[in-house]
């Protein structure tokens, strides 16, 4: 990742794709290994995007910006609001990022149920069609 200095934090003309991927799994507080655990991917993949070397799919991409809590315009150009420096974020105080990663944890919790309950919907529905009626 670049290192881009604090007057031009994620400044979109030095930074690429991979290095907002970089730096905002770092503001969040995120190792490479949880990250790719939460969206479902390889540990190559995702260093893949962060060196450069390949790019997500639409989907991945929408996902990665909600786990990492940036707008997907910021991740994909680097235009609109940019996470906050390390030193802006959250004034130091450790309850607060705690706080924020339990909120990010939930709400994948609450993404994947609502996944797995789409799922059981269509089950039941096909189930319910292939049923003779008396």
């Amino acid at each position: 990742m670049n290192a881009p200095s604090k007057d031009d934090w994620y400044n979109p003309e030095a930074t690429t794709f991979g290095d907002r991927v970089a730096g905002a799994r770092e503001v969040a507080g995120m190792t490479q290994e949880e990250l790719a655990r939460r969206l479902g991917i390889k540990l190559k993949t995702l260093r893949a995007w962060e060196d450069d070397l390949n790019e997500p799919r639409a989907n991945k991409l929408s996902m990665l910006a909600g786990v990492l809590n940036v707008s997907l315009l910021w991740l994909i150009s680097g235009e609109g609001d940019a996470p906050d420096g390390p030193d802006e974020r959250n004034g130091g105080n450790p309850d607060v990022a705690n706080i924020l990663q339990d909120m990010r944890d939930l709400r994948a919790q609450i993404t994947a149920s609502a996944d797995r309950l789409a799922m059981l919907e269509r089950s039941l529905r096909s189930s319910v069609r292939e049923q003779p009626v008396e």
